[in-house]
């Protein structure tokens, strides 16, 4: 059993089939090396930056987001890092109006025992793991 390590542009790649070449390798990755024996590796980095590049280069909406989210979290043949905390942050991002990213760090820092993570991100209001400051 082997564990591959998928980066940010493979899964780019394989969820937006914008670059040909690297589209059919990343197809080939995730449809022929990606398996219950073999699995893919999805950091939480790998996983916000999948989220940003989406939304921010290829203009996705939150619902593909979401989507996106809960297909990686689904799949059987990748493990994802803090796999609880990634879950908690999407049901708070079905809901909120912050980015993924910044569940994903209220989840993070609240599993370490942080009480108010400080932030200036007024979209950050609805969670009750943020406290935001103001000048």
């Amino acid at each position: 059993m082997a564990v591959i390590g998928l980066d940010t542009n493979v899964l780019v790649r394989y969820l937006v089939q914008d670059d040909p070449v690297q589209s059919e390798i990343a197809n080939s990755i995730m449809e022929n090396e990606i398996s219950l024996e073999n699995r893919g590796f999805v950091s939480c980095v790998v996983l916000c930056e999948v989220v940003w590049v989406l939304k921010r280069a290829y203009r996705q909406p939150k619902s593909r987001l979401l989507e996106v989210i809960r297909l990686v979290f689904e799949t059987d043949a990748i493990e994802i890092e803090r796999r609880a905390e990634v879950w908690r942050a999407y049901r708070a991002f079905v809901q909120g109006d912050a980015d993924f990213s910044d569940y994903l760090i209220a989840e993070v820092a609240h599993s370490h025992g942080v009480d108010k993570v400080y932030t200036f991100d007024t979209s950050c209001a609805d969670s009750g793991y943020f406290q935001v400051l103001t000048s």
